[in-house]
């Protein structure tokens, strides 16, 4: 088992100092997915939501998180990205429950000390409740989750893939 790094000798929390890591290439891959209703969908597809296009806000709103991660995560590092790219798919097939989805896929790179791991997670979140407030006008009952590290590279710890089973594909 690791030993929790983000506490002091006194028990409390800190942010870990990172001054002695080598600086790396990063990357970070994060996924999560939004469920809405098919009407939803096709009103995204065809832009018809009032609120303008959802999906391109959503795009520019996933950046924007990743680049505000330490204002909303107390113990992130303020790191300088070097990349951040957003991705939708989307799936007009109905689940059990009747709910088309859209899958945010966000890569995030840097060269430095730590990692972006929570840089690209934040993102995918961020994306997603964008699309959230843009579509709730028209489908209140929307869900989000699903929200993990597909992969990640760099650092002392190097490269993480997600294994399939554990991320459902």
């Amino acid at each position: 088992m690791s030993q929790l790094t983000h506490f002091n000798e006194s028990g409390r929390a800190r942010m870990v100092d990172v001054t002695d890591k080598a600086p790396t290439q990063r990357v970070a891959v994060a996924q999560g997915k939004v469920l809405v209703l098919p009407d939803t969908l096709k009103r995204i597809q065809d832009g018809r939501i009032a609120k303008g296009d959802v999906l391109a806000v959503a795009q520019v709103a996933g950046v924007m998180g990743a680049k505000r991660t330490p204002d909303v995560i107390p113990m992130c590092h303020p790191l300088l990205l070097t990349g951040v790219d957003v991705n939708f798919t989307e799936d007009d097939h109905p689940n059990s429950s009747g709910r088309c989805s859209i899958t945010i896929e966000v890569t995030v790179k840097t060269t430095g000390n730590t990692g972006v791991e929570m840089e690209a997670m934040t993102a995918v979140s961020v994306a997603a409740l964008t699309i959230y407030d843009m579509c709730k006008a028209v489908d209140k009952g929307m869900e989000f989750g699903e929200i993990f590290l597909v992969s990640k590279s760099g650092g002392k710890s190097g490269l993480y893939q997600r294994d399939s089973v554990a991320s459902g594909s």
